[in-house]
């Protein structure tokens, strides 16, 4: 039985002040849920939100890594630098990645091996836009941006947690009903199948304007494991809800 992830991923907001007051919220209402959680914090954040939830059941990461160990690569973040600062989780391939700064598949997937050779867990994204679901593509695209990072990552594959988030449900209010959703996680688990025998056990998450009315019909689809949650991740009630629902 595959364990319920819900992660939030609160891309770029966030302030010391604020920080603190969701973190403190979801703290004292963490009792309330049993599954695993996490956050994904702005890079300035993390040593806050690391000290703030040292020794918790909440883990934290980061939204992003460089491919490369180091170098010269201004502004970029290397994942030993990650690690310092006790990250469990780093997003990989988020569909704002690809569009805004143009990430190709290999790009991603480099992240995510470099991402496990210093412990930590790519969350790897996976999703189509609205012209490409129009055009009947999904499957096309989604199993293709997957495929570079099981080529790159072979036996290692295992290791990731994929993220399922179709562009046009992210921040839009539109979300993939429970059935087009659980039937990409389907497909991407027979992928993943292909790959390695440990498929099974793997999480993949559902991504596209998760929130606390939806979340349990979504969470109730066979191979969705729990969510990548945007917007509905900095209000501190409605995160917990989510992790209510997938418990």
């Amino acid at each position: 039985m595959r364990r319920k992830l819900v992660v939030g991923n609160w891309k770029m907001n966030g302030s010391s002040a604020a920080n603190a007051a969701l973190l403190a919220e979801l703290l004292a209402a963490r009792a309330a849920w049993n599954c695993d959680a996490a956050v994904c914090a702005p890079f300035p954040y993390l040593a806050q939100v690391g000290e703030l939830l040292a020794g918790s059941a909440i883990a934290w990461g980061a939204q992003d890594c460089s491919a490369h160990e180091s170098g010269a690569y201004t502004g970029e973040v290397a994942a030993t630098m990650l690690d310092e600062f006790g990250c469990r989780y780093v997003i990989v391939g988020h569909s704002e990645r690809r569009a805004l700064h143009f990430e190709a598949d290999q790009v991603v997937a480099d992240k995510a091996k470099v991402a496990l050779a210093h412990r930590l867990t790519p969350i790897v994204c996976v999703g189509e836009t609205l012209a490409q679901r129009e055009a009947g593509e999904t499957a096309s695209v989604v199993k293709r941006q997957l495929s570079a990072v099981i080529h790159t990552l072979a036996h290692c594959i295992s290791q990731v947690v994929v993220a399922y988030e179709p562009v046009w449900a992210i921040g839009t209010g539109r979300t993939a009903s429970p059935e087009q959703a659980q039937d990409v996680h389907s497909l991407l688990r027979t992928q993943l199948r292909a790959a390695s025998e440990k498929a099974d056990g793997m999480q993949i998450l559902y991504g596209g304007s998760v929130k606390a009315d939806n979340a349990a019909a979504l969470f109730a689809q066979p191979d969705i494991d729990g969510g990548l949650i945007g917007g509905a991740s900095l209000k501190a009630a409605e995160f917990a809800a989510i992790c209510r629902a997938a418990s």
